[in-house]
């Protein structure tokens, strides 16, 4: 199955580390896809992830963000990502 690129955020837990602490946990644990962020006072991480589908490109990235010891509250996808999607037939 080809891959194609998903743009997804997943929005964290507060975590006690600081932004650049648990960004470069991210990214040890293989997330160098990812665009660690905070928004009003909430930490995020944007993704930007190769995958056969979007089912596993989220199933990888939230592993990814488990391992580097952080939580996720809930999945945001953009309505332009979802219409692009859906016009490609994926």
């Amino acid at each position: 199955m080809l891959e194609r690129l998903y743009e997804f955020k997943l929005w964290l837990a507060d975590d006690p580390r600081d932004l650049d602490d648990w960004s470069g946990a991210l990214l040890a644990a293989g997330a160098d896809d990812s665009s660690p962020g905070i928004s009003c006072g909430k930490p995020y991480v944007k993704f930007h992830r190769d995958a056969p589908s979007l089912e596993e490109a989220v199933r990888s990235a939230h592993q990814d963000v488990v391992t580097a010891g952080l939580r996720v509250l809930r999945l945001e996808i953009e309505a332009e990502e979802l219409a692009a999607w859906n016009l490609q037939g994926h």
